[in-house]
């Protein structure tokens, strides 16, 4: 199954369940009581802020899918096959610790171009440092829409 079917799929369940989640903040705003209220305002918060979530995840992983395509269409898109991998088919540490360093080289020789961001993006999630990864991703998405 496509990540993005999956996605979808697992997004339909999250809205269902925070549907569900709300109709039991409105249940406990029907008792009238003020426990009941100040819980189900509680409750309701749940549904809002995980609304708030999946809109700025899917927004972000479009965003990144538009750059994604960008890219493969100039035939630009990063390549890591080549790179020897453990026995669990992630990148071996000090291959991609080489190929990180050699994307941030390009990072400071072009810090203008959302493209080699990209790639250090890229570079920051074969290694491991999902953070990194999404806060450079982050920049990349900012330098590509300043380029449009």
């Amino acid at each position: 199954m496509k990540a993005r079917n999956v996605a979808l799929l697992l997004t339909a369940a999250l809205i269902v369940y925070l549907f569900l989640l709300a109709d039991r903040a409105f249940a406990l705003f029907k008792t009238g009581t003020g426990a009941g209220i100040a819980l189900g305002a509680g409750v309701l918060l749940l549904p809002v802020l995980g609304i708030w979530v999946v809109v700025v995840t899917w927004r972000n992983g479009l965003q990144i899918q538009r750059l994604s395509r960008r890219l493969d269409a100039e035939g630009a898109l990063p390549d890591v096959s080549d790179l020897p991998r453990r026995p669990s088919g992630r990148v071996d540490r000090e291959a991609a610790d080489a190929w990180f360093e050699q994307r941030r080289a390009e990072v400071e020789a072009d810090q203008g171009n959302w493209r080699v961001w990209y790639k250090l993006a890229y570079a920051y999630d074969i290694a491991g440092d999902r953070r990194r990864a999404r806060e450079t991703m982050k920049k990349a998405v900012e330098l590509e829409a300043a380029d449009r």
